[in-house]
């Protein structure tokens, strides 16, 4: 995990960013209708430009993405995804504990997401970091961590 180190997404980093999303989205295509997942109908060149984003890449190629978005009063964590062939080898926590330092830095003294109802091991993965329910609703839980 040492080896892989988070940098700030470049523009020409889009379609890789895009390439990894549809990736790490695509196991939940048994469950949900993905196409209409909100990460996946995004311009990840927009999202490059008008958010803070960040990647790791390996051999050139983007194997995690981070989308945040920050406003006055409120830190989220918009997006975040492991390429599948690169799950479990502890990038979702070292992106996570990056998302919550950066948030520290800015000021921030709560983080917020949200998460699909129907991808419970998203959930027990947040709730093992920290994480905890606050709302939910038809397609959405809500969470948030004191940080």
């Amino acid at each position: 995990m040492d080896h892989f180190n988070i940098r700030k997404a470049e523009l020409k980093d889009a379609n890789g960013l895009n390439e990894c999303m549809d990736a790490a989205y695509s196991k939940y295509k048994d469950r949900v209708n993905i196409e209409t997942l909100p990460p996946l109908q995004v311009d990840y060149k927009d999202e490059i430009a008008n958010y803070p984003v960040w990647v790791i890449k390996h051999n050139h190629q983007v194997v995690a993405g981070l989308i945040m978005t920050f406003s006055e009063n409120t830190a989220t964590l918009s997006n975040i995804a492991i390429h599948p062939n690169f799950q479990n080898n502890g990038l979702g926590k070292k992106l996570l504990n990056f998302a919550e330092k950066e948030a520290a830095n800015r000021g921030y003294e709560e983080m917020n997401l949200a998460t699909h109802t129907l991808f419970r091991e998203n959930v027990s993965f947040y709730q093992k970091q920290g994480w905890i329910q606050i709302d939910q609703n038809d397609t959405r839980i809500f969470m948030k961590k004191h940080i």
